[in-house]
């Protein structure tokens, strides 16, 4: 993909700003943007929502417990001998060695307040090598009181997390307990992306590159911030952002064929988005939204703006959307390249069938089952969900 030199970037930021400084650095990010063009020519293309078949649960499969009696199980991986990790949002990691679950020790504190607690959990790509496993978690560190979204590494070593090292903490701590974002995804590449929501700040944090949440960011496995992320040149910008406007993204995955990192985030009440993850890129939020305010009435300019980024998809009304996998076996017949979706308001897994222009219908599957929080693809090729007060469940046809 193009990208601008720094010499550009520079120019677009003096030009664009209607403030009187002399210096791009006395400006809020948040101004100079308003009036500059986009750094990036975004989609405007709308995709098709409306009057989506919506097919309901054929139950043409069978739902195998794996772990039961969970409370709440947000994030889920498997270590290369197929042990799964799972965390537990009170603040527990746990290793199921197929027969019975172990706590792994070491995990740091977490906030647990509103929707914040320990969160996902994922395994480096080379973990046969380093032992090294990656967690997001509210954390109280830092400054202030309250706490904001940490990711940190750590070895896992005889069930024990030692050596752990925080790689990433948003500023600045907040008792709001809305918002924390906190998936992990993958490229081909090597490189960790983490969201983090805008922390119930609507109006401040998503499109002010000076201002953590409201963001996906993209760093090297280490912590660093790789040198081509897209704001690496923008002074003052948090230049481990690699895309700002998103809300809450609570799923992110990478496509099995193309490795595309694709996310999907929560709209207000409605206007739940599903987004391809391009640097630089601006994905509107409060802006533009084809969601309204909790209780009604619309708050955003309108559903496009030039500059902000079209979703793939949205729902209306909203699904609360959490976890997102993309199937890659032929064992599910016609399911298989579905995206995968758990809905928090409705109960149910939403299927998703795709094509190039966009979804083409959708299915509801495990319909009542509760509360999907996550779903994700096994190393068997399998799909596995987890369900808030149920626990963690395969789903083979």
């Amino acid at each position: 993909m193009k990208r601008f030199s720094p010499l550009l970037l520079l120019i677009i930021l003096s030009i664009g700003c209607k403030n009187n400084s002399n210096s791009t650095e006395d400006l809020s990010i948040n101004q100079t943007l308003e009036d500059a063009p986009s750094f990036f020519e975004s989609n405007q293309q709308v995709p098709s929502a409306q009057n989506i078949p919506l097919i309901e649960d054929q139950k043409d499969y069978t739902i195998i417990p794996i772990v039961k009696d969970l409370t709440n199980p947000w994030g889920m991986t498997w270590l290369p001998n197929s042990d799964l990790i799972y965390t537990e949002k009170e603040g527990k990691l746990y290793r199921f060695d197929g027969n019975r679950s172990h706590e792994i020790s070491g995990v740091p504190a977490v906030y647990l307040r509103g929707q914040g607690g320990l969160l996902d959990v994922t395994v480096h790509p080379d973990f046969k090598k380093n032992n090294r496993i990656y967690i997001s978690y509210a954390s109280s560190e830092g400054e202030g009181s309250g706490g904001n979204t940490a990711i940190a590494s750590a070895i896992l070593k005889n069930d024990e997390l030692i050596d752990l090292k925080v790689l990433y903490k948003a500023t600045p701590n907040t008792k709001k307990g809305q918002h924390f974002g906190s998936r992990f995804a993958w490229d081909p590449e090597g490189y960790l992306y983490f969201s983090v929501g805008e922390r119930g700040e609507r109006d401040i944090n998503p499109q002010d590159l000076k201002r953590d949440g409201g963001k996906i960011y993209r760093i090297h496995d280490d912590g660093r911030i790789p040198t081509d992320n897209p704001f690496v040149n923008v002074p003052g910008a948090k230049t481990a952002a690699f895309t700002y406007g998103n809300r809450n993204p609570q799923g992110m995955t990478a496509h099995p064929k193309t490795g595309q990192i694709i996310a999907h985030e929560h709209g207000p009440q409605g206007g739940d988005e599903i987004n391809f993850i391009k640097p630089g890129r601006n994905y509107g939020w409060p802006v533009i939204s084809y969601g309204e305010n909790y209780g009604g009435g619309e708050f955003a300019e309108s559903t496009a703006k030039e500059g902000m980024e079209q979703p793939f998809y949205y729902w209306v009304p909203s699904i609360a959307p959490s976890g997102f996998a993309i199937l890659d076996n032929a064992a599910y017949a016609d399911w298989n390249g579905n995206y995968l979706v758990g809905s928090l308001k409705f109960q149910y897994l939403e299927m998703l069938y795709v094509d190039d222009q966009g979804v083409t219908k959708r299915e509801k599957l495990v319909d009542g089952l509760g509360r999907l929080r996550n779903v994700k693809i096994g190393p068997d090729g399998m799909i596995y969900i987890s369900v808030e007060g149920k626990g963690i469940f395969r789903i083979v046809r």
